[in-house]
């Protein structure tokens, strides 16, 4: 007898190996324009979670426009 968590468990991984063929394929095959496209969509990302890290009140998540600090409250 089959235990249905057993089979579960491979079907899981034979997916997750299937996922993972696919995105290396789609990646070699890629043009260099969409290479482009997506690490500015990276970098944008990356600028995003820069300013939430730094938090609400920090100098760099609000910007003043004349490049000095923010005044005290």
């Amino acid at each position: 007898m089959v235990h249905w968590d057993h089979v579960r468990v491979i079907v899981c991984l034979l997916y997750k190996v299937a996922r993972r063929l696919l995105s290396v394929s789609s990646v070699l095959l890629r043009g260099e324009a969409a290479k482009g496209a997506e690490l500015l969509v990276l970098r944008h990302e990356n600028a995003v979670l820069r300013r939430q890290l730094a938090g609400p009140g920090s100098a760099t998540s609000q910007p003043t426009g004349s490049g000095s600090p923010p005044c005290p409250r």
